[in-house]
């Protein structure tokens, strides 16, 4: 973070408190110290009388006289401590009075509850841990610039409380979707990151160069052909909750970096998969947030189950028209440009629908929505339906608006799979992935596979408007 003259000035003034205490004996930045809880726990088990050692940042201060009043703040709470001259003593007393905000500090002493009915702790002996060199944002005031929230996310975590709290519900959402797929008996595996062949989703990807072995590689865009080399190997039921990257653009729902969890569960289909994300979800939501009903005001969305159903022709024909699979191409562009679309002229039919699908149609759905049954086109990894080859037995889920799950009655026909994967490639034959399609010749059981976008779910479950909002660390272009 720039230092403007104020900040500089802050950190000389620390800097000389720092001497200071470094000349009554104190290391401006201490070893470790052996709490006896977090500062929830000695919340939550408070006794009068009890003995306690507790440490954490100091986030506000008040002399009166020859006592101190101060609040401590770890990961979990904020607890206030009382140091009195007469029971530190005149030096520990002197160097307390140099400690600024921000800075980190052990304690052991008594539990008490002062008279205005504030529980405590009134300080016997204190520690200095580490010495903050620049002040907390804006006095401790608060955090509210966007720019420097998101750049400098440790300061939002400091002086805004929501935005910690946010981050502790979107651990809890992760712990508790595991603990629903671990109780399902499926097994979470890792796959590479780093991968030859770009593949499992059309997907522009990161390049890098691996010089051991003299080859171009890249950042994974999604771990699918991998999970189902799995189910080759006789894996049943496999998940992997990590990292995709892709290479496009930033906006308020993607971010190049973001979490995926894929799920794989052989002899199982779409309706398998069906079962298993309205459960996840609505589980996820009762047990982290207490409600089916999230986020608030125009963010909120009803969870309760059963979601509806609907086939991704009766949406289209909805908004464009019952006629529009039977006119000509010519005239869908022109009825797509009536609607206020911008329709490329080298589209086919199934990319003018499809725009129409994302730019009018998608953003529509609030509540939680099955669209099925898609173009075969547009997913080669799926498997046809059986009463419509023009058709693949998909879904995508929708929620607020966004794609947060598609799942597939995955295809296992090799012959099929390869057909579909060259007329993807367009006679690029380098970006066939040899070594799936041979997997798949071993044999690949039937399967229902579902990816779930982390990212997107929290902002849901959260009611945040922006993906930047539930990422820790979002990427951001450099400052000049």
């Amino acid at each position: 973070m720039d230092q403007g003259p104020r900040e500089n000035e802050f950190r000389q003034q620390r800097l000389a408190n720092m001497e200071k205490l470094v000349g009554m004996g104190y290391k401006p930045f201490g070893q470790a110290f052996e709490r006896s809880g977090r500062l929830q726990e000695v919340i939550d088990r408070f006794a009068e009388g009890g003995k306690e050692k507790i440490a954490g940042r100091i986030v506000s201060r008040r002399q009166m006289g020859k006592s101190i009043f101060a609040h401590l703040q770890d990961g979990a709470a904020k607890f206030q401590v009382y140091v009195k001259k007469d029971a530190v003593g005149e030096q520990a007393f002197a160097a307390f009075e140099l400690l600024d905000l921000g800075d980190f500090i052990g304690a052991t002493g008594e539990l008490f509850t002062t008279k205005t009915g504030e529980r405590s702790l009134k300080v016997n002996e204190w520690t200095l841990l580490s010495k903050a060199l620049l002040p907390l944002p804006e006095k401790w005031h608060g955090l509210q610039d966007v720019e420097t929230r998101y750049r400098h996310r440790y300061l939002d975590l400091i002086a805004n409380p929501e935005v910690r709290e946010l981050f502790n519900k979107r651990v809890e959402m992760i712990r508790e979707i595991r603990s629903i797929l671990f109780s399902r008996g499926f097994y979470e595996v890792e796959t590479p990151m780093l991968q030859a062949t770009a593949g499992g989703a059309a997907a522009n990807p990161f390049v890098t160069h691996y010089k051991a072995l003299s080859q171009d590689m890249y950042m994974r865009i999604a771990p699918e052909l991998y999970l189902k080399r799995l189910l080759v190997g006789g894996f049943d039921k496999v998940f992997e909750l990590n990292r995709n990257f892709r290479n496009e653009g930033l906006d308020r729902s993607h971010n190049p970096e973001f979490t995926m969890l894929e799920i794989y569960e052989a002899y199982g289909d779409l309706r398998s998969m069906l079962a298993l994300v309205q459960d996840l979800i609505v589980q996820v939501a009762q047990k982290v947030f207490g409600t089916l009903k999230v986020g608030a005001g125009e963010a909120e969305v009803d969870l309760t189950p059963p979601w509806p159903q609907l086939p991704y022709r009766d949406a289209i024909r909805q908004k464009a028209g019952d006629d529009w699979f039977e006119l000509p191409l010519e005239k869908m562009r022109e009825r797509a440009q009536g609607m206020g679309l911008s329709i490329d002229p080298a589209w086919s039919a199934v990319e003018v629908t499809h725009e129409i699908y994302e730019k009018l149609i998608e953003k529509t759905f609030k509540n939680p929505v099955f669209v099925t049954r898609f173009p075969a086109q547009l997913i080669p990894l799926a498997k046809r339906c059986e009463d419509d080859p023009s058709l693949v037995d998909v879904f995508e889920l929708v929620i607020r608006g966004w794609e947060v799950a598609p799942a597939y009655s995955e295809l296992n026909d090799p012959i099929e799979q390869r057909k579909r994967f060259e007329e993807q490639a367009q006679g690029h034959a380098q970006k066939l992935d040899e070594e799936f399609l041979t997997a798949m010749e071993h044999g690949m059981p039937p399967a229902g596979g579902m990816g779930i976008g982390i990212d997107r779910l929290a902002m849901v479950l959260t009611g945040m408007d922006a993906i930047r909002d539930v990422v820790l660390f979002p990427q951001l272009k450099n400052k000049d």
